[in-house]
């Protein structure tokens, strides 16, 4: 399975990000190296929106929320 393109510059994957949970390995390894489209980063990046810097990849409903948002 293909890596997101946005691996290089995620901060999630690069652990740039504030209080990175214990199960950031998972995720990377099953979103970010695995099903990227269903990281709540990567649905708000394909929309070409600016991903909030707090956003984690499970966080899903927030990301569908803020794209209903418009």
């Amino acid at each position: 399975m293909p890596n997101c393109e946005c691996l290089l510059r995620c901060p999630f994957f690069n652990d740039k990000m504030a209080r990175m949970p214990t199960i950031a390995g998972f995720y990377k390894k099953q979103l970010c190296q695995g099903k990227f489209s269903a990281c709540a980063r990567y649905m708000i990046f394909r929309t070409k929106k600016p991903v909030p810097g707090d956003l984690y990849p499970d966080q899903v409903e927030r990301a569908k929320a803020l794209l209903a948002t418009g």
